[in-house]
């Protein structure tokens, strides 16, 4: 099911064909540059069924991008329910972005996230959305900024070595 088509994307739901590429993707040092570690191909089948089950249950999750003109998988772009424990209270919705790097810096993600953006305002009908990313990942960043989220605060993300240089990061927003 195609969920939401940009004027150069189409964001659908998973096919098992997309497996493999997604598996290459998480494996891929310069994508998860700004993620704690690389993905084991167990790991990217595991988050490949959550996100799968989570468009089922919810008719939204991070959905399957492909590019229209080449008719192929590119990454992920969505919305996904999450929590931060001790910095927003309960669940909520974030957005979330993740391309192979040969589409980066062409506004593939800008155009896919403002498309998620509307989706979830005028579809879902949600209040607010919020994203957040380590301090050092300067294009989601930008991301963030050309869709118009304002920037909230910056945290230390529960969920990461505080040794780690990717520790500190910042909270984005947007109402509806």
């Amino acid at each position: 099911m195609i969920f939401i088509e940009t004027e150069r994307l189409i964001l659908r739901d998973w096919k098992k064909e997309d497996i493999n590429k997604f598996i290459l993707l998480n494996s891929d040092k310069d994508v998860m540059r700004f993620y704690p570690n690389t993905l084991t191909k167990e790991d990217s089948i595991t988050s490949y069924n959550n996100i799968v089950k989570e468009i089922s249950e919810n008719n939204f999750g991070l959905f399957a991008c492909e590019k229209k003109d080449i008719g192929e998988f590119i990454g992920f772009i969505g919305l996904h329910e999450t929590n931060l424990p001790n910095i927003i209270e309960g669940n909520f919705i974030e957005i979330g972005w993740r391309l192979h790097k040969n589409f980066w810096n062409n506004g593939l993600a800008t155009e896919g996230a403002k498309a998620c953006l509307d989706y979830g305002f005028s579809k879902l009908n949600l209040d607010t959305i919020y994203s957040f990313t380590s301090k050092l990942n300067i294009p989601s960043k930008r991301v963030m900024e050309k869709i118009n989220m304002a920037y909230i605060k910056d945290f230390n993300h529960p969920r990461v070595n505080p040794n780690s240089p990717l520790y500190p990061h910042i909270l984005y927003s947007i109402k509806k």
